[in-house]
């Protein structure tokens, strides 16, 4: 299922929203190496996050890298005895420079779809604090991730946990919404109107079956998404009666 729009006007333009895809956009185009394999890696090890390397405070050393690049994904080593790649790279840096990286064009518009679908509507709950939100999801997305693999040696790229807190948020505040949706269904494909609360469900639960061999942070997905739904329920819970319009709104066609 793929959230195409929906019906769910917003008051504001979402000038935030807008700033993350084009900076988002912007770095896969005219800042991430493409076509090469080993510029492509060089960049992923100097600039993203690795669950190794937050855990232990420090960049992977060259006995690391060397091992997860023949296949070792957990390469992980208290004792390493040989040099830092990178010595000079911020660990924790990474990150938040790992929230605005994409490993593909299709990982990449994949995201932003997500993101424009749901994050105007929370970003109209105001602009302070959608940032905020946005960037603390992703946060708590990648600590999901490396709790699960701490001794992962693989960069970890995409907004997809920051996009999830977005889609959980959504789920509480605007339930009932429809969602102009593509589906999938075997051969067949079709257009459908969902609520909110069944296409977002349905998305969390697939998370639980995703081939780990797909190298898919599918933790990282969870950990963002139930944050956004705490999230969610904290904002209707401060706010004043009748601020979210949780109505079922079906268009004329």
């Amino acid at each position: 299922m793929i959230p195409l729009k929906d019906y769910n006007p917003t008051r504001t333009t979402p000038v935030i929203t807008i700033v993350l895809i084009a900076a988002c956009v912007g770095i896969f185009v005219l800042v991430q190496p493409r076509g090469d394999d080993i510029d492509e890696a060089e960049f992923s090890y100097r600039t993203a996050a690795i669950p190794c390397e937050v855990v232990n405070a420090r960049p992977l050393s060259e006995d690391e890298v060397d091992e997860t690049l023949d296949g070792e994904t957990e390469a992980c080593s208290d004792g390493s005895e040989s040099r830092p790649v990178f010595p000079d790279k911020s660990v924790y840096l990474a990150v938040l420079y790992s929230m605005f990286l994409h490993g593909s064009w299709l990982h990449l518009l994949g995201n932003m779809l997500f993101l424009w679908v749901f994050g105007n509507n929370i970003e109209d709950r105001g602009r302070p604090t959608y940032v905020a939100f946005y960037l603390l999801a992703g946060l708590v997305a990648t600590i999901a991730h490396v709790a699960v693999q701490p001794n992962s040696t693989v960069p970890v790229v995409g907004a997809s946990g920051a996009i999830a807190g977005v889609m959980g948020a959504y789920l509480v505040l605007f339930p009932n919404v429809r969602i102009r949706s593509l589906i999938f269904l075997f051969f067949f494909v079709t257009f459908a109107d969902l609520r909110a609360k069944w296409l977002l469900g349905a998305w969390f639960v697939l998370q639980f079956f995703t081939n780990p061999a797909e190298g898919v942070a599918w933790v990282a997905h969870v950990g963002g998404f139930v944050f956004g739904v705490l999230a969610g329920l904290v904002w209707r819970a401060i706010s004043p009666p009748g601020s979210y319009d949780t109505s079922v709104a079906r268009p004329a066609f």
